[in-house]
């Protein structure tokens, strides 16, 4: 029974690891596919359409055209973790219901069907419809979290969820670097559709994870555990997308007075700074596309120096923390990504940008795993995967919310001034965590 169980958790890792790949494969391509995509419609389709609205108020900032596409990717941002967060407890209540497995395997289709549509996207309109299915399809991240917790015990889920981080570093790592290296060898055809070989080998990824989990995944909901009624998972459902719901963790019982508290406040901390560092995070391809000139294989370099820093500290130092220094390298964390913002803002050249990327790479490295840590000790066991749903919500709204909202300061009030923006109002986490107690 325990090797049945050892495997589930391999497989869970695997398929994690095969969509991560592909899914950020994306990241160092988007700004040159904005590009392509404002060239190719030349004053007709949605692109042109949305940018006839979009210089009536880009006389008012007098903004650049050229950092125009920082607002589509921005509402494209936005508009996946959106649907993303809709998506992934609908998608976890219906599994409470009708098993793991056959709705992992339905994400994963839409998953790869989306990579198959996007290597047809002749046109914006196509390819926004790519990241409306993938949004919606994105709830295998959360089942795989679910699965975990159906087969592990308390002493050892931890372990467990430390390979789904294993696989988020992994992916996040590599996969730029097959985006980008894609890229790099479609460099001689920018004029056609340079995009489709690396839409295409994500496309391979997902198809092969389709398939991986369809003959390996073993269901791990057993019929006794399951939710009776459409209506009773989905009321579990709905405290995770209502907000009022979210900040107050009005989806959690049994906790103490204290308990709650605590977790309210690492709650707005974890919100605000998830805020403003991810819609900040996303405009980074952006900046150095158009400050630096980085091409796309430049920023998979970029994301690999990020991703070996992160993967560096968090096995070597993070995950030995002593648990009464977790809170105090939590606040730590929060206060580095603030001269990590400054030093992105103001630098004129690649060493000071260098200086803030490394800052970015420490800071992420500690913050969202000592985070999430400290969320683990608080409230009693049989609610912790309420606990740690509703701290995972928070997040997906905050992601959200931030692309655009960034993307948008970035426009209007450009890059300097947005970054430090937001690192003027990352003073706040830190200042908000500090007032709960060490657990």
């Amino acid at each position: 029974m325990n090797e049945t169980k050892n495997n589930t958790v391999r497989v869970v890792f695997v398929s994690l690891l095969l969509d991560l790949l592909a899914f950020t494969m994306i990241l160092p391509l988007l700004p040159a596919l904005l590009d392509h995509y404002k060239e190719i419609e030349n004053g007709h389709g949605l692109y042109s359409t949305i940018l006839t609205y979009v210089k009536s108020i880009q006389v008012f900032f007098d903004a650049p055209d050229k950092v125009s596409t920082v607002l589509y990717g921005g509402f494209l941002g936005s508009m996946y973790s959106f649907l993303q967060f809709l998506g992934s407890p609908i998608i976890g209540a219906l599994s409470d219901i009708y098993g793991r497995k056959p709705l992992m395997l339905l994400c994963l289709t839409g998953i790869s069907l989306s990579y198959l549509l996007w290597a047809f996207s002749t046109n914006f309109g196509i390819f926004v419809l790519t990241r409306l299915i993938g949004g919606i399809s994105k709830g295998n991240i959360s089942l795989s979290m679910a699965i975990i917790s159906d087969v592990t015990s308390p002493k050892t889920r931890g372990k467990a969820m430390a390979l789904v981080g294993i696989a988020f570093s992994i992916g996040f790592v590599v996969g730029p670097m097959i985006g980008a290296f894609f890229a790099w060898i479609s460099s001689g055809n920018r004029e056609g559709t340079w995009y489709v070989i690396p839409a295409l080998f994500a496309f391979f990824l997902a198809l092969s994870d389709l398939f991986f989990v369809a003959y390996y995944l073993k269901e791990s909901l057993q019929l006794k555990y399951r939710a009776t009624t459409l209506a009773k998972g989905l009321s579990g459902a709905i405290s995770y997308i209502n907000p009022i719901d979210l900040f107050q963790f009005n989806g959690v019982s049994s906790l103490s007075q204290q308990d709650k508290q605590d977790l309210k406040i690492l709650g707005r901390a974890y919100f605000i700074y998830l805020f403003i560092y991810s819609g900040l995070e996303f405009t980074l391809t952006f900046l150095t596309h158009h400050t630096f000139g980085f091409t796309s294989m430049q920023q998979g370099w970029m994301f690999l120096g990020i991703g070996l820093t992160m993967a560096i500290l968090q096995g070597g130092w993070v995950r030995h923390i002593p648990p009464n220094r977790t809170k105090a390298i939590s606040e730590l964390g929060l206060w580095l990504i603030i001269p990590a913002f400054i030093c992105i803002g103001v630098a004129t050249g690649v060493p000071v940008l260098c200086a803030g990327i490394f800052l970015f790479a420490v800071s992420t490295a500690m913050v969202v795993t000592c985070m999430m840590t400290l969320v683990t000790r608080i409230g009693p066991e049989h609610q912790k995967g309420v606990i740690t749903g509703t701290f995972r919500s928070l997040g997906a709204l905050a992601r959200a919310c931030g692309p655009i909202v960034a993307s948008t300061a970035f426009w209007c009030i450009g890059s300097t001034s947005t970054y430090l923006t937001g690192a003027l109002l990352l003073t706040l986490p830190p200042l908000i965590l500090h007032g709960m107690r060490t657990l």
